[in-house]
């Protein structure tokens, strides 16, 4: 048998209402990290200089890397419920590599999605970056767990993806950013070990005590291109302006088409947030930059499917 390749090592999502696993789509990258967290146990009886560490609890982490966005609105959706997945690593074959081989090694838990980041630059396939954390024991996968097959997802361009806002917290959200280049929304759970006496072995029970979420918009400071549309759109000026006033304002991101990607189509999600940062950049012989940040300002909504 030879060595285990990368794209046959697939980290699965169990789907309730079909009631077997499907594989995280369009993946190029995962990682699974088991951690046994220790104590010293070293004291003034003990002879020498060496370390004598002991566990105290057992936690794990999920990475996944995917060029799949068409779940954007549902994976920010499971974030704000707050709730666990429950996921699954395996060995895969067949020409999709979608079918389990059903590996000694293989193991499911509970994970709660923790971080999530849904990157949309110009002229590249957008993606994600997914970070669960698992709450609770690992445990074997019964051979009988199935994994469903998915069909191929489709790229999305990053240009057709755009930030929309406005100047402030009450009017719609209706102005792209001019000369846009990238955009990426990044979303986080924090968590805390919910584990006390009664709780039996090893393993850390997690609970989510708080969301937050911030988005980042860099585009140029003046663009080259005739903008032959003249569909409105935000400049730096408006952006300065809008800092200097340091107050919320609405914001939305969404499909795009029709002339300069400026017409809003099927909405993703939108919310308020405060442009707490603006940075500047003009690098000798390069294109004069700048990037926004904007903090969010109580929860998103995710647009209905």
């Amino acid at each position: 048998m030879g060595t285990l390749k990368g794209q046959n090592f697939r980290i699965c999502i169990y789907d309730s209402d079909a009631e077997k696993y499907k594989v995280i789509g369009m993946a190029t990258n995962c990682s699974v990290t088991l951690t046994n967290n220790v104590d010293s146990s070293s004291t003034k009886d003990d002879v020498g200089l060496a370390e004598k560490p002991v566990t105290t609890s057992k936690s794990w982490q999920v990475s996944v890397d995917s060029l799949n966005v068409a779940d954007t609105a549902a994976m920010l959706t499971a974030i704000k419920a707050m709730e666990p997945f429950t996921l699954m690593w395996d060995e895969t074959s067949t020409t999709d590599n979608q079918s389990r081989v059903k590996a000694a090694f293989a193991r499911k838990g509970q994970a709660y999605l923790t971080d999530a980041t849904f990157q949309f630059d110009n002229r590249t396939n957008a993606q994600k970056s997914l970070q669960f954390s698992g709450t609770g024991a690992l445990s074997t996968v019964a051979s009988s767990e199935a994994v469903e097959v998915i069909s191929a997802g489709s790229y999305t361009k990053g240009q057709f993806v755009r930030l929309f806002i406005t100047s402030d917290g009450v009017s719609a959200p209706s102005y792209a950013i001019a000369a846009a280049r990238t955009l990426s929304l990044h979303v986080s759970i924090s968590l805390e070990d919910a584990t006390t006496k009664d709780t039996t072995g090893d393993w850390q029970v997690q609970e989510p005590t708080g969301i937050s979420y911030d988005i980042t918009s860099g585009a140029l400071m003046r663009s080259g291109e005739t903008i032959t549309s003249q569909v409105g759109a935000k400049s730096l000026n408006d952006l300065e302006s809008i800092y200097n006033d340091g107050t919320p304002i609405n914001w939305q991101i969404t499909n795009v088409s029709g002339d300069n990607n400026r017409t809003a189509d099927t909405q993703i999600v939108h919310g308020m947030a405060v442009l707490t940062q603006l940075q500047l950049t003009a690098q000798n012989r390069s294109a004069a930059e700048y990037q926004a940040t904007l903090q969010g300002y109580g929860n998103y909504t995710v647009a209905a499917a």
